[in-house]
């Protein structure tokens, strides 16, 4: 629901893993081209922006749009924050981040794909990838949390793979749209 004081009910839902999953390794699914996971170890910020940018517009993520560049590489170049990206033919398809500043509460701070690259199983493999790596490190738990404005499956996606909610939050944020931060037509509809 959009309210006409600039303000979106969101409704945000923190999961978390306590173990690691017991499955086989994931496996990609077949496309034409072929799919491979890079850390990017030390990302520009236009590289960066390129992906937040891309893989956010749709769900109206805004905070590090608007993030001055000094304080936005203080993050993605610290040794505990991991940034890996997914390409499909050598095309980024999506991005995650890890944060390990916390060595025992490892967070999946972003994660989501390249509007042109929903739809084709993607997400599965690349959140499966995504939390073999987190449990690596061997942390008392990895978590996230998702929201009402993220893709439809991201929730349905999170829990198959092993995430079990452990608290729900609905407030009011502000619409990133309506302070000019991204373009109008981005997102669900504005309620003018």
């Amino acid at each position: 629901m959009i309210f006409r004081d600039d303000r979106l009910e969101v409704t945000f839902t923190y999961l978390e893993m306590r173990e690691a999953p017991k499955r086989p390794s994931a496996h990609p699914p077949v496309l034409e081209h072929p799919i491979t996971l890079t850390r990017i170890m030390e990302p520009t910020i236009g590289f960066y922006r390129y992906l937040y940018n891309t893989v956010g517009e749709p769900w109206l993520w805004y905070e590090r749009r608007i993030m001055e560049d000094e304080k936005l590489l203080q993050i993605i170049r610290n040794d505990k924050v991991e940034i890996y990206c997914l390409f499909v033919g050598g095309v980024p398809a999506g991005y995650a981040e890890l944060n390990r500043r916390d060595p025992r509460d490892i967070a999946l701070s972003y994660f989501g794909l390249v509007p042109d690259f929903i739809g084709q199983g993607l997400g599965r493999y690349f959140l499966q990838e995504i939390i073999d790596i987190a449990w690596s490190y061997h942390p008392s738990r990895f978590w996230l949390h998702t929201c009402t404005l993220d893709h439809p499956s991201a929730l349905q996606n999170y829990q198959r793979r092993g995430f079990a909610p452990f608290d729900q939050k609905t407030r009011k944020v502000m619409d990133p749209r309506r302070v000019g931060y991204m373009p109008v037509n981005v997102g669900p509809p504005l309620d003018i």
